[in-house]
């Protein structure tokens, strides 16, 4: 048996490197497709507004551990072997999309009835009016809850561990086999998940603060 020092440390150091890239995949995986998913919520097209709100309440209501052993045990079904990697991408993609649609959809209605009348009094079309009166006003109620997600992302990248890829909960997992120190590991795991996500946390509460998301936006003239 082996003692918990600095290889160890070192080696955890190294799966974070993992976890901070499947949180940046998942950030821009799930934010192009939680744009297209808001847009369609609020298209005002019955269609595009069903599809969109029936995959939202699909991957909210879905577990991500199960989300994950579908898609991955779901690749292997299909004749394209288990490839974990793949599997995390997409499974969190999809459900980082899911709460993006719904919190960028519920800023767009946050912007304020006046606001879409006195752009139409001034000749806009509806995609002006998305560019430039409703968009950059529903980014300022956005961007706090945006920012606070990013952390739920960023725990959640633990869950990949289930099925054998390597970020650092399963390089946790794989030190404190060999050492037999779950608390000193575990205790290390967890600071590096709270160096990674108080940051972001400190960052949603300042921007929140500083955009005044609180306050009614001033109607357009």
């Amino acid at each position: 048996m082996r003692s918990f020092g600095t290889p160890e440390f070192l080696f955890m150091l190294r799966a974070t490197q993992w976890t901070v890239a499947l949180s940046l995949i998942a950030y821009a995986g799930g934010g192009a497709l939680g744009l297209v998913l808001a847009f369609m919520r609020v298209s005002g097209h019955r269609l595009a507004n069903g599809v969109a709100r029936a995959w939202i309440l699909l991957f909210q209501c879905t577990p991500l551990l199960m989300l994950l052993f579908l898609v991955f045990f779901g690749l292997a079904l299909a004749g394209h072997g288990q490839n974990a990697y793949f599997a995390v991408t997409v499974a969190l993609s999809c459900y980082a999309g899911a709460y993006f649609g719904e919190i960028w959809r519920g800023a767009i209605e946050a912007v304020p009835q006046g606001q879409w009348q006195a752009s139409a009094a001034l000749g806009f079309s509806r995609a002006e009016q998305f560019r430039h009166v409703i968009v950059p006003q529903s980014l300022r109620i956005a961007t706090p809850p945006t920012v606070g997600f990013m952390v739920q992302v960023v725990k959640n990248t633990s869950l990949a561990s289930i099925i054998g890829f390597q970020e650092l909960t399963q390089a946790s997992q794989f030190v404190n086999n060999l050492t037999f120190q779950p608390i000193s590991v575990y205790l290390v795991a967890a600071a590096l998940y709270f160096i990674l996500c108080f940051p972001l946390t400190l960052l949603s509460r300042r921007l929140e603060k500083r955009l005044h998301v609180d306050r009614p936006a001033p109607l357009a003239a």
